[in-house]
């Protein structure tokens, strides 16, 4: 194979695995290809010193090969993959609600199959990746996979069952996040903050709390009502958030969020 890496579409999160499997050293940037049709896109990628291409089919003469497409532009990835792959070359789809199955139904008998549900927080170094194997990937393909995404990401072993709750959760769990924040932030202006020290305040209250999550042994409940003292200030708000059922709208949320997941792999599996 000419290459160790290749890219099926060169989009945000194609680039948080460019650059950090770069940054760690993984793969040579010479030995990298990644595949678009937006100029642009290529652009950037170019500047990162892998190889670049507008054609799918020049992208696939790569040990492994990722596809990192929308859903709905699946099926006509795979079309022009077919032709071009074999059995010895590993494909890691990164696409939400596309099964293992309706990718493997699309390639050549055999082929190995990784399903892997990453988040844009990888763009920091600090992602979140759920992994699966489709019905050929072998332990030692996994093992790659993994090797991949933890260059920039925690990664845990599901089943394939799992993976439209993962990506309810943490696939799209950054935008709930921001949403938060950017709600926190509209109301400290409106109480009389400046736009600047309301983000100030705002995003080290956000990154704190995260480390806090992260280094206590405190359960999210704990940690929350440690902040909470009977009848204070922290109190009157958790009341309003009890009271309107802000808890049951983001379960909620997170649970259209799974069927949505779901609605785009049948789709993409029609297709």
């Amino acid at each position: 194979m000419r290459f160790d890496l290749s890219f099926i579409g060169a989009g945000n999160m194609a680039e948080a695995i460019v650059n950090a499997v770069l940054t760690r050293g993984l793969f040579l940037a010479e030995k990298i290809i990644a595949a678009d049709p937006s100029a642009g896109r290529l652009s950037l990628f170019a500047g990162l010193g892998v190889e670049c291409t507008p054609n799918n089919t020049d992208a696939c003469d790569a040990a492994t090969i990722m596809l990192c497409v929308k859903p709905q532009m699946m099926p006509a990835a795979l079309n022009d993959l077919r032709a071009v792959i074999s059995p010895t070359q590993l494909v890691i789809t990164i696409a939400a609600g596309v099964s293992t199955a309706s990718i493997e139904q699309h390639l050549p008998p055999g082929s190995r199959v990784v399903r892997v549900m990453p988040n844009t927080p990888m763009l920091v170094g600090e992602g979140a990746a759920a992994i699966c194997a489709g019905r050929h990937a072998t332990s030692a393909d996994l093992d790659r996979a993994r090797n991949i995404f933890e260059t920039a990401a925690t990664v845990v072993d599901v089943s394939e069952d799992q993976m439209d709750a993962v990506t309810a959760v943490s696939g799209s769990g950054p935008a709930y996040f921001f949403y938060l924040v950017e709600h926190m932030i509209a109301a400290a202006t409106n109480l009389g903050l400046s736009p600047l020290q309301a983000q100030q305040l705002v995003y080290q209250t956000a990154t704190g709390a995260a480390k806090m999550l992260v280094d206590s042994n405190d359960s999210p409940a704990d940690l929350r009502r440690k902040v909470t003292s009977p009848g204070g200030t922290t109190a009157a708000a958790i009341e309003v958030f009890d009271h309107t059922s802000v808890g049951k709208h983001i379960e909620e949320a997170i649970t259209a969020a799974q069927r949505r997941g779901r609605e785009l792999g049948a789709a993409a599996s029609r297709a």
